[in-house]
């Protein structure tokens, strides 16, 4: 059976989730799969990150308004097609800004955040296909636990259960591209080549709309 591999109509493809979700590691091996442009979020180059995990109030705003220059910096770079590269993988939508603005910003702040936003948005580029990994908060604290990240250290549950649910509510009224929805709660697509190979033929198969992957209980981790 041949490699499981990305049709040439998706060009673009984005990875999205809540932290933790393996969000970059999806990218990085779909990237890797079909030889294409790896674009990652650049969240170490943010040096308000690790004070906002300490004092989310205190932060919030310079935190956000630090990603959303990054984010547009890149996506502005996307808008150029790499002719060596006939597809780019990004491990997020430059949409992912709002969602956390909303949950971490209110009053003045977040209108002059939205301001900005609204300005910049038309000029980033839209995917061709987004694939949200959506987990459960238990497996995104696993996650986060695992990859040992020092400003991650005090990970808040109830923070991440806002963020789910925020997630949750965008992706259920997201129109702007194909969308593809995977219960990433229990699969290893890292673990599993054949579960991963199966995931890659999903992407593939989405032609428009929001469809769903539900592994069944063979592709998925048991912890």
């Amino acid at each position: 059976m041949p490699v499981p591999t990305l049709p040439s109509h998706l060009g673009y493809v984005a990875v999205e989730g809540v932290i933790g979700a393996g969000k970059t590691t999806l990218a990085r091996m779909l990237a890797e799969r079909v030889r294409g442009r790896l674009v990652l979020e650049e969240f170490e180059e943010n040096p308000f990150l690790g004070k906002f995990y300490g004092d989310r109030d205190r932060w919030a705003l310079q935190t956000q308004l630090a990603f959303l220059a990054s984010r547009f910096k890149q996506q502005k770079a996307l808008a150029t097609r790499d002719l060596f590269h006939p597809h780019v993988v990004a491990d997020y939508t430059f949409d992912k800004d709002r969602i956390f603005a909303h949950v971490t910003l209110a009053g003045d702040e977040r209108q002059l955040y939205d301001t900005l936003y609204d300005i910049m948005e038309p000029a980033a580029p839209v995917p061709d296909l987004v694939v949200y990994l959506r987990s459960s908060v238990e497996r995104l604290l696993h996650n986060v636990a695992l990859r040992g990240r020092s400003y991650e250290a005090d990970m808040d549950a109830a923070y991440l259960a806002e963020l789910v649910d925020a997630y949750d509510r965008y992706f259920f009224h997201y129109a702007r591209s194909p969308l593809l929805i995977v219960d990433a709660t229990r699969i290893d697509f890292v673990g599993e080549s054949a579960t991963f190979d199966e995931l890659v033929r999903q992407i593939g198969s989405v032609r428009g709309g929001t469809a769903y992957f539900n592994p069944p209980q063979t592709m998925q981790l048991l912890f």
